[in-house]
């Protein structure tokens, strides 16, 4: 506790008005116990079994249907990588280098591919950044540890190494001047968020979440076969960005005014767990917040692996649940899958297949906007693109 003294007048109380501030001060204290703060640090046990829970999208988020126009030239599996407010980038499941540019409603723009060898081209990609203030691109080149910088024809610009032995992943914009990431590294040093700027490449600020020692959702099974499962180490939330690392307890938050501050923290502690089990945010909402928990198993013989288990922390209710997410706009009660975030504004999205929609369509089992989509649509078209935002 914190006493702010203004003057020693104030020490100088009638006795019955200390008497009703520690009574007072009893009485909040009494009421403190039990359920927590909606600001308080919540605490989740990721061995224990959760009530379930059903929710329904729509009452809690606002939902956008882009259907992908479909031509000779702009055929795509639907990944989307970077959202603005005129233009949408997507690419295929399989890394062919297509980087496809779509208008806000879904009609093709143009194409970009710079696959290659040389020095202003990519052999492959991860993350993909948008950055309309400025008309660029910024594409990370994982394995190659570099970023590429293009405007929105594809032209090259410049790009940067990643600093010393990092490997750059879950990109985001962060600024005009900079983007932040989370740098893996499989040499000696820690791993840890970055600051970087847009220009360069060089750290604007390194960001530093406490743990006692290094763990990795690297599985090594025999004959030398390994897996590893993906995770978000960063996801923006509400104009501030979720710092995730798997070998901390606790998941944090940082602000803008440059500290980090504790939202989640997981309990048993990850160092006292064999096989470990991890537990990894996916979409925070002003109510909700969306995670799974990720035990470190993997069957090589069936190539199945890595069990997990979604639940949602309801900040009204307090209280931790194992959900179903379902979309209103199907009357079938299709589940919505988080995929990785976007930026502020579009928390999750999901491809939703042209072929399952009209067979969906035909059945009669849609409602609304999605309804009026499909019913133009023909099987082989491309998906149309389910964005899930903030309600306004």
């Amino acid at each position: 506790m914190i006493i702010f003294v203004a003057n020693k007048s104030h020490l100088d109380m009638k006795p019955i008005n200390l008497f009703l501030v520690i009574i007072l001060m009893v009485i909040m204290a009494g009421c403190g116990r039990g359920k927590q703060s909606k600001d308080d640090l919540i605490t989740v046990d990721v061995t224990k079994n959760y009530p379930k829970k059903e929710l329904i999208l729509q009452d809690f988020m606002d939902v956008e249907y882009i259907p992908l126009e479909t031509t000779d030239d702009f055929l795509t599996q639907g990944v989307v990588k970077a959202i603005g407010m005129d233009v949408i980038l997507v690419t295929n499941q399989f890394n062919d280098g297509d980087i496809f540019i779509f208008d806000r409603t879904g009609k093709g723009i143009r194409k970009i591919n710079r696959i290659g060898q040389g020095p202003e081209e990519y052999t492959n990609f991860t993350d993909i950044i948008l950055d309309e203030n400025n008309n660029e691109i910024f594409v990370v080149a994982y394995s190659a540890r570099k970023i590429l910088v293009y405007d929105l024809y594809g032209n090259f610009k410049r790009s940067f190494k990643n600093i010393d032995s990092g490997y750059y992943s879950s990109v985001f914009n962060y600024d005009r001047e900079n983007l932040i990431c989370y740098k893996f590294t499989t040499a000696n040093e820690q791993p840890c968020h970055l600051i970087i700027s847009k220009q360069d490449g060089s750290i604007t600020r390194e960001i530093h979440v406490p743990f006692q020692e290094i763990k990795t959702s690297f599985v090594l099974g025999e004959n030398g076969a390994g897996a590893r499962f993906p995770y978000q180490q960063t996801l923006p939330y509400l104009g501030n960005f979720v710092l995730v690392e798997i070998s901390s307890d606790t998941v944090y938050i940082y602000l803008p005014n440059g500290t980090i501050s504790p939202l989640i923290e997981r309990t048993p502690s990850i160092h006292s767990m064999e096989p470990e089990v991890f537990l990894l945010p996916c979409v925070l909402t002003d109510r909700y917040y969306f995670m799974q928990t990720s035990k470190k198993e993997f069957d090589f013989a069936t190539g199945r692996g890595f069990p997990y288990t979604v639940l949602v922390y309801d900040k009204q209710e307090n209280t931790v649940f194992d959900y179903t997410l379902y979309n209103d706009d199907f009357l079938n009660k299709k589940i919505v899958f988080n995929s990785p975030p976007v930026n502020h504004e579009i928390v999750t999205w999901q491809p939703l297949e042209a072929y399952q929609l009209v067979e969906a369509y035909e059945k009669g089992e849609l409602n609304g906007k999605l309804k009026d989509i499909a019913a133009e649509m023909d099987e082989e078209d491309n998906p149309v693109i389910m964005l899930v935002k903030h309600k306004k």
